[in-house]
């Protein structure tokens, strides 16, 4: 395949400064010209990198359940405290989201999500709650969000770990605050569709646009084959018109050629067509866009998923982007006592 352009992605060991450089092929497509001048404009200007929402399915994280937890509770409790009159009687633990089996317990983080839905709305159509808000009020608005993806994945993986250790699912979400979008066009679309849930490991993918709520995968994923549209307890399904430079790394193990894979998407087909959705609509934007793929030899020495993680654990944390056109150094991290500061400061000048 052409390749576009080649970037390289410095990720760190916040314990001892040491550096671990990933190498990214950009391939040439209509998507990933948009995207990659998107990438480029996001560096040059110096986005805040939300290093909160970055790295998911990592079992070593220092984000665990127990903190992840614990920050549901302190927003709910900013949001409560605030003036906007939306009271969440809702209390978040490890013990009461995941279950005996150590699956997830779903439909408390869809209520989770189902808050963030109220208070913010969607995009072209925010709630009269966000836009009431304070600045620090909608940061803690817009982490029920954040941390409730966060939170699914990392359970995922802890259950993984025990059950099917090869099966974790690590991925890492590179999300800039305020990151301009741009509009999909007819011809980037041929790029979704129902073969490309499945993801290589390794893969480069345009971020789905967090602003639209849950899209179809996750809906049929989250409340079950027998669910109805009418019926859900997440309100908000729409397909994605818009992207950024935002863009998703896939570390797990590719199911694609897996039997079980294929028979849970041959079930969401299903559940499309009951739901009155077309399974060869690519205009749904179900799935994943591939713009790109990481050069896992170059950058690990190995193909295989579980060293590759092995090599990653102890970077959690992205120092420096590069392209050939532009680049951009992060040095904080989630864990510095300012960074909520630091964000809110970066909403309020808007990037």
């Amino acid at each position: 395949m052409t390749l576009l352009d080649q970037i390289t992605i410095q990720l760190q060991n916040t314990s001892t400064g040491k550096l671990l450089p990933v190498y990214i092929d950009v391939y040439d497509n209509s998507l990933s010209r948009k995207w990659l001048a998107a990438l480029n404009d996001l560096l040059r200007k110096n986005y805040h990198l939300e290093k909160n929402y970055c790295f998911f399915g990592f079992v070593e994280h220092q984000r665990n359940a127990e903190y992840l937890c614990t920050q549901m509770n302190r927003s709910i409790h900013a949001i409560n405290s605030s003036d906007l009159g939306y009271k969440i009687a809702d209390f978040f633990s490890p013990s009461n989201t995941i279950n005996r089996d150590l699956s997830l317990n779903h439909d408390k983080l869809n209520h989770l999500h189902r808050y963030f839905e109220d208070l913010q709305g969607v995009s072209g159509a925010m709630s009269p709650y966000y836009s009431k808000a304070d600045p620090d009020t909608r940061w803690h608005i817009r982490q029920l969000n954040l941390l409730c993806h966060e939170y699914e994945s990392l359970v995922l993986s802890m259950r993984k770990v025990v059950q099917a250790p090869e099966w974790r699912r690590p991925s890492q979400l590179m999300c800039w605050l305020n990151a301009p979008r741009f509009v999909l066009e007819q011809e980037d679309y041929k790029l979704f569709g129902i073969d490309t849930i499945s993801r290589s490991t390794g893969g480069v993918f345009v971020g789905v646009n967090k602003a639209v709520g849950k899209h179809h995968w996750e809906v049929f994923h989250d409340e079950g084959r027998d669910s109805r549209i009418a019926e859900l307890t997440t309100t908000t399904l729409k397909s994605q018109t818009e992207a950024a430079g935002d863009f998703d790394i896939e570390w797990a193990q590719d199911p694609s050629g897996y039997e079980f894979q294929q028979t849970r998407l041959a079930d969401f087909r299903g559940w499309l067509v009951d739901n009155g959705f077309d399974p060869e609509d690519k205009s749904l934007t179900i799935g994943h866009p591939k713009v790109g793929q990481v050069d896992l030899l170059r950058s690990f020495g190995t193909d295989n998923p579980q060293e590759i993680w092995k090599c990653i654990s102890p970077y959690l944390d992205v120092y420096k982007v590069q392209t050939s056109e532009a680049q951009a150094t992060y040095n904080y991290t989630w864990a510095d006592p300012d960074f909520q500061d630091q964000q809110v400061a970066r909403i309020k000048q808007g990037n």
